[in-house]
């Protein structure tokens, strides 16, 4: 009796080295490459509609193509994931699943009943490592507990050894014609993409993207990173959140006898790590990772909210990191942390509001990094920036825009200001005459109240810092 096996592709929009895929391949006669379309995921305040779910879907016709080079073809099916597989599997006779792990609290939700449901039935389920390096479980401290800090994590997670790349060789099992395709539904999408796409869609732009910035920027990425105006990040993280690319591809091509080499390397422990911190504690999803920053009284209003949506603060490099998010689907890093802290630190608002603003907008929006970056920048969360360490956002434009070529990028109105009063627009001769906000609080003022506000929370005090 022959063996029919559906492969569930989630967050792995590719072909070449997918785990689950390659098992798939491996043990059966015929093969279903499956996409669902879960109205869950599409439909969410979270994400669908915008930016994330235009990439994914133009992913979805990459994979498609490459899937054809193979000799077969995607499968697309719309509704409740548990339902679209028990009528596939009645319409096939399928009789092994196969997919590759995710860790947010709803897809591990769905898997569990999903799991339950078809082994209830008879039907063999395998589930495979893909998304993470190493993953939640592989790396604890030596009393057994998840890592709470991430140095003595990464030393641990550098030490480990990695997964190689598997490429897949050779063709797939062609699929009946009776079994339609549905690329239609694509087109039902109702997602806008980004005004000023920062990526194309699809696992070979995302090996173009990697083997640029290995031969061009990696080296120099320590460095470059932080600098604003620069293209010193490598931009994969799109592609890396919906499995464009794979990590274990990414990290293969680290250089770690180099400095910048070595650092990127780290940002991947980041991201392993802030999967960990989800998957062991879900609850952060809602809630503080350190349980007493939920006292905190949050002030801030609705306005000063919409204000910083818009880009209209009347701080330079606020605004312009804001403006670039809104135009692209994706923000420089170094300006996640600026304008998060803002948010938080000087308008007072709720970090939870902002984190779940940047999954509406972002390609990249990943629930986990998402999460632990939001929850750093507040000082919420595990390996949190201390909460007195409250980014001055003029500084922070001086150190990394000097020249305001980022802000003039983003903030055309600004243009024209010459560098020196770039960020110092209180100083500029034109100011009177510029078509841009006054400030909207004053920072001094408002560092001091989130000190208090913070302080309020936690029963007590502690060392003040500025960055």
């Amino acid at each position: 009796m022959p063996v029919i096996t559906i492969h569930w592709f989630r967050r792995d929009l590719r072909v070449q080295d997918n785990t689950a895929l390659l098992a798939a391949r491996a043990e059966t006669d015929l093969l279903i490459p499956l996409f669902i379309l879960d109205p869950r995921l599409l439909e969410t305040s979270r994400g669908g509609g915008g930016p994330r779910v235009a990439f994914m879907r133009d992913g979805l016709r990459a994979l498609a193509a490459s899937l054809q080079q193979q000799g077969s073809h995607l499968v697309l099916r719309q509704g409740e994931p548990l339902g679209v597989l028990q009528r596939l599997i009645q319409q096939t006779g399928a009789s092994r699943l196969v997919y590759n792990r995710d860790y947010s609290p709803y897809a591990r939700q769905r898997d569990r009943q999903v799991v339950e449901a078809l082994r209830g039935d008879g039907l063999t389920v395998e589930t495979f490592q893909d998304q993470a390096l190493h993953e939640y479980k592989a790396i604890l401290t030596d009393q057994g507990t998840p890592y709470q800090v991430f140095t003595p994590y990464k030393k641990r997670w550098f030490a480990l050894e990695k997964p190689r790349p598997q490429p897949l060789e050779g063709a797939l099992p062609p699929l009946p014609s009776a079994l339609a395709t549905q690329a239609h539904l694509l087109e039902h999408i109702s997602a806008t993409p980004a005004p000023e796409p920062i990526a194309e869609a699809g696992e070979e732009a995302a090996h173009a993207r990697l083997d640029a910035f290995a031969a061009q920027g990696m080296a120099a990425y320590a460095e470059a990173r932080n600098l604003l105006a620069e293209d010193g990040t490598s931009r994969l993280s799109p592609y890396l959140r919906w499995g464009m690319l794979s990590i274990r591809q990414a990290y293969a091509k680290a250089d770690l006898e180099t400095h910048g080499g070595e650092v990127w390397a780290s940002e991947l422990a980041w991201r392993d790590f802030y999967q960990m911190v989800l998957a062991h504690h879900p609850r952060v999803l809602h809630q503080s990772y350190r349980p007493e920053y939920d006292q905190i009284q949050w002030q801030g209003d609705e306005a000063d909210f919409g204000a910083w949506q818009r880009g209209e603060t009347g701080f330079p490099v606020v605004d312009a990191a804001m403006r670039q998010l809104r135009a692209t689907g994706w923000m420089h890093n170094r300006a996640r942390m600026i304008v998060a802290s803002f948010l938080c630190k000087d308008l007072l608002l709720d970090w939870r509001l902002g984190e779940a603003y940047f999954m509406q907008g972002l390609l990249d929006g990943d629930t986990a990094a998402n999460n632990g970056g939001w929850q750093w920048a507040a000082g919420t969360g595990t390996d949190a920036a201390p909460y007195f360490r409250i980014f001055n956002p003029t500084t922070q434009g001086e150190k990394f825009d000097p020249q305001g070529t980022y802000i003039r990028r983003w903030v055309p109105e600004l243009a024209d200001v010459p560098a020196r009063f770039i960020h110092q627009l209180q100083k500029a001769p034109q100011r009177a005459a510029l078509n841009y906000p006054q400030p909207m609080v004053d920072h001094q003022q408002q560092r001091k109240q989130a000190l208090a506000m913070y302080q309020v929370a936690v029963k007590g005090g502690g060392g003040q810092a500025e960055a």
